[in-house]
């Protein structure tokens, strides 16, 4: 089992300056790792505000390699500063065919590995079948110099399913860089109890899993609009969309041990006691009792 480490969670705003975002994330991740970080993750696609809110051709231009000019970037500042560093990239892996794809740096500026989105949401506001094919990498484990991590993406989080066979893979933590946030109009109405559903759902993932889960989210108001390579490409006319922030990092009885406010940048950082998972999973041991020999028909769509 590894030793304690301490993980960061970068909850950032994101402005249309792709090339602003990359060298304000590539700063924050410096911060975080001077004030003691093993590990930081940051949030889903923060090089550009979250374009999926339109269905637009000429954003497939924003899209780059892995390795790439971003993984270029944060590969020299987790060199530098000898820290593993989780980027949410818009992946161009050919000629009409990309991915949201998370790259794994490790501390000595090398690609550990990605792992490619594999849940694609079609949502108001949310049109990532637009953009991103589902991922083919699987579910992933990385073993980093901060120990046995997994990570997923945004509407990953919602399945049970993922983050138990990234959790069966011997990963001690589970990261989900995310993108969500309210619709203005629905706020008030739904609001609190969205945020709950969303905390709730992860937290139960730590608990069911016997991990440490970290969820960081960006923060402000947004439009869409991006700018990459001096090329503005307007959002949507609209509300645009609220990100409520809230990054936490929660332990394996499901405790939040840090958590963000809903409206400012913060780098979010908490040691993992390794010990209390291995103490967690002796007194609710979901693992050994897991009844495998029944489970077959978690594989089928709907049982008629």
């Amino acid at each position: 089992m590894s030793a304690n480490k301490k993980i960061a969670l970068i909850q950032m705003s994101c402005s249309a300056d792709t090339q602003a975002n990359l060298d304000k994330a590539a700063t924050l991740v410096r911060e975080a790792a001077r004030a003691g970080a093993d590990i930081v993750c940051l949030p889903e696609l923060f090089r550009a505000q979250y374009f999926c809110q339109r269905e637009e051709h000429a954003l497939f231009d924003t899209a780059e390699s892995i390795p790439g000019p971003s993984t270029d970037v944060l590969s020299a500042v987790a060199k530098e500063e000898g820290v593993v560093i989780i980027a949410s990239l818009f992946e161009r892996r050919a000629a009409g065919l990309y991915h949201n794809t998370v790259a794994i740096l490790e501390a000595d500026g090398s690609l550990a590995g990605k792992y490619r989105k594999m849940h694609i949401p079609d949502d108001p506001l949310y049109y990532e079948k637009f953009y991103f094919t589902p991922g083919d990498l699987g579910f992933k484990k990385f073993d980093t110099t901060a120990g046995p991590v997994g990570t997923l993406i945004c509407w990953d989080q919602w399945y049970p399913e993922a983050a138990r066979i990234t959790a069966l893979m011997g990963a001690e933590t589970l990261f989900y860089p995310t993108a969500i946030g309210w619709h203005p109009s629905e706020k008030a109405e739904f609001g609190e109890a969205q945020y709950s559903a969303w905390q709730t759902m992860q937290r139960a993932h730590a608990i069911s899993n016997g991990v440490f889960v970290g969820a960081v989210n960006r923060v402000g108001h947004e439009y869409g609009d991006v700018q990459h390579n001096g090329v503005m490409m307007k959002g949507p006319e609209g509300a645009g969309l609220e990100f409520w922030g809230g990054s936490f990092i929660a332990d394996p009885f499901g405790r939040v041990i840090a958590q963000a406010s809903h409206d400012k940048e913060e780098i979010l950082i908490a040691e993992i006691d390794v010990k209390l998972l291995e103490d967690t999973r002796r007194n609710w041991p979901f693992l050994r009792d897991r009844r495998i020999d029944a489970y077959g028909n978690i594989t089928r769509r709907f049982i008629d």
